[in-house]
């Protein structure tokens, strides 16, 4: 399921529902609904801000690296799949991040799930 947020600030920003879920959670924010306050954006950015650069300090998890392996093989065979690309905290961040900038910029509202 994928989750869109508006904002009069900024173009649409869509991700999937799991993505989504680990950004609104941070902000105490259902993810099937709900609203970001022009008077919220900017501490909401401050909390995602922080979070990424929590993020940045800590590398990929042994979990991952199973999990790659696993799929891959540890004799490099690739068992017929694309090289593996991890998508970051921050990269998935970025969007919503731009967004709340410009709707803190705009003292804008952002929506999604309406």
């Amino acid at each position: 399921m994928l989750v869109t947020f508006k904002s009069k600030a900024a173009g649409e920003v869509t991700m999937y529902q799991v993505h989504a879920r680990r950004l609104l959670d941070l902000l105490h924010k259902d993810v099937a609904r709900g609203v970001i306050t022009a008077e919220e954006t900017g501490h909401a950015l401050a909390v995602l801000e922080a979070q990424v650069a929590a993020s940045r300090l800590h590398p990929a998890s042994d979990e991952l690296e199973h999990d790659v392996r696993a799929h891959h093989g540890d004799d490099g065979d690739d068992n017929g799949h694309e090289p593996t690309t991890a998508v970051t905290f921050s990269a998935r961040a970025y969007p919503l991040m731009e967004m709340l900038r410009a709707a803190h910029a705009g003292k804008n509202d952002i929506l999604w799930g309406v």
